[in-house]
């Protein structure tokens, strides 16, 4: 697949504001996962702007690609991308977390436009994108399904029943990218139930593997433009990221799974990082 460097530009630059928000929606409101939501902007920004077949307009085109954010508190990255690409004003970013009926909780709900399924808790996502894979082929539609856990989510064992039974069924319009942050909300997913050799795992299971930098454009671009990795297997991206990246006093650190900016740190970096005012109501 050839890419220009406009459409890579263009990518990074969305990545570069999902990470902004996030940092500004969280800090604002004084909370929210910030770390696993920062490991997700490159993957995101790659699907919403080079991959997924979508219409914001069009919330529920039957057509569509579904996109199951697995690892919900992830959200603040999801939001983002979302407002960006049209599916809401982006002046509702400012709701998160805020007000009791916000549209934007701490955990995606379908009440927002372009939200598949409430997530948050874990275990669930793969099993649903079996759901809606199945339905695609009953219906004879060609719409693919992507499911993105984190790698700590995958000791649940409730991913590993999906995971056969959609190899069972060859379900080749089932990609899932797996947030391969090493980190989890106490330790390192190694440090407590190692997950390692993970990608033979996933081929054990009979699915198609690539593992890649989630961080790299290209690689995920070229990733994605060779789904199925195997016809007649569902495929799985391995997909190595750093929780927190992109803020430097978050990056590779265990307390940052649920950990915002103070004010006054935020006020600190705002030029360096050239991030929104926040503002009080």
């Amino acid at each position: 697949m050839s890419v220009t460097f406009e459409e890579i530009d263009s990518i990074k630059q969305t990545a570069d504001l999902i990470r902004k928000d996030c940092i500004w929606m969280s800090t604002r409101a004084g909370t929210g996962h910030l770390g696993p939501a920062l490991s997700l902007a490159e993957i995101l920004a790659t699907l919403y702007k080079g991959v997924l077949r979508i219409d914001p307009r069009n919330p529920k085109w039957p057509d569509r690609d579904r996109l199951i954010l697995s690892k919900g508190h992830g959200c603040l990255a999801l939001y983002s991308i979302l407002s960006q690409i049209g599916f809401f004003e982006r002046k509702l970013l400012g709701d998160f977390c805020t007000k009791y009926d916000t549209i934007l909780p701490g955990h995606p709900e379908i009440k927002l436009p372009g939200v598949e399924a409430n997530t948050g808790s874990l275990g669930h996502g793969i099993a649903l994108g079996v759901g809606m894979a199945l339905a695609a082929r009953m219906d004879k539609k060609e719409y693919r399904v992507f499911v993105i856990t984190g790698d700590g989510e995958l000791q649940e064992g409730s991913n590993w029943e999906a995971a056969m039974t959609a190899a069972y069924y060859g379900l080749d319009n089932l990609i899932v990218i797996v947030d391969r942050n090493m980190l989890q909300l106490g330790d390192f997913t190694e440090n407590i139930t190692r997950l390692e050799p993970l990608a033979e795992k996933w081929k054990s299971f009979g699915w198609g593997v690539e593992v890649i930098d989630g961080h790299d454009i290209e690689k995920l671009l070229t990733a994605f433009n060779k789904i199925p990795f195997v016809k007649g297997q569902p495929s799985v991206i391995i997909a190595n990221t750093v929780k927190g990246k992109g803020l430097k006093i978050a990056e590779n650190k265990v307390e940052w799974h649920y950990k915002v900016l103070s004010y006054e740190q935020y006020e600190e970096l705002k030029n360096e990082m050239s991030l929104e005012e926040l503002y009080h109501e």
